[in-house]
């Protein structure tokens, strides 16, 4: 499976767990999936990182709703691919969350998670959004991958 490029990283730059950019050679024989809309929402409708307590209260974790968006992402990638890709065919990511200086820590925490290695991480671009479809929702993510023809 084609892996998601070579990491561009400025000499100099931050100690962010992202590259600044991704150098991807194309061929005949790739393609481009563009995944958009990306949330924790689940296929029976439900999201993940939501919970509800018997008196109504709710509490959201943005860590289990960025964890859950990027299996999503990861199955869709699958699905298209027939089970030979996965997150390391992505190459771009843009983040959006609704509180940005609150929920960044935690959707950072499981993005070095699910890319340990700086060096193999997509580009990523961070949003602070006013709202998501739901109001459920703290994070939804925006990928970009590459896919070698099967």
């Amino acid at each position: 499976m084609l892996e998601n490029g070579s990491a561009v990283i400025l000499a100099g730059a931050s100690s962010a767990p992202y590259p600044q950019g991704r150098l991807v050679t194309s061929t005949a024989k790739t393609h481009t999936l563009f995944i958009s809309g990306v949330t924790s929402r689940r296929s029976d409708g439900s999201l993940g990182g939501v919970k509800t307590a018997s008196d109504g209260t709710v509490t959201l974790s943005v860590e289990e709703q960025t964890s859950a968006a990027l299996g999503n992402i990861d199955a869709i990638i699958k699905q298209a691919t027939k089970g030979k890709g996965g997150l390391n065919n992505v190459i771009d990511v843009t983040v959006f969350l609704t509180n940005l200086g609150a929920d960044y820590a935690g959707m950072n925490k499981i993005w070095v998670k699910a890319w340990p290695n700086r060096e193999s991480a997509p580009a990523r671009t961070c949003v602070g959004v006013k709202e998501l479809p739901s109001p459920n929702l703290l994070v939804e993510l925006k990928a970009t991958a590459l896919i070698e023809e099967n």
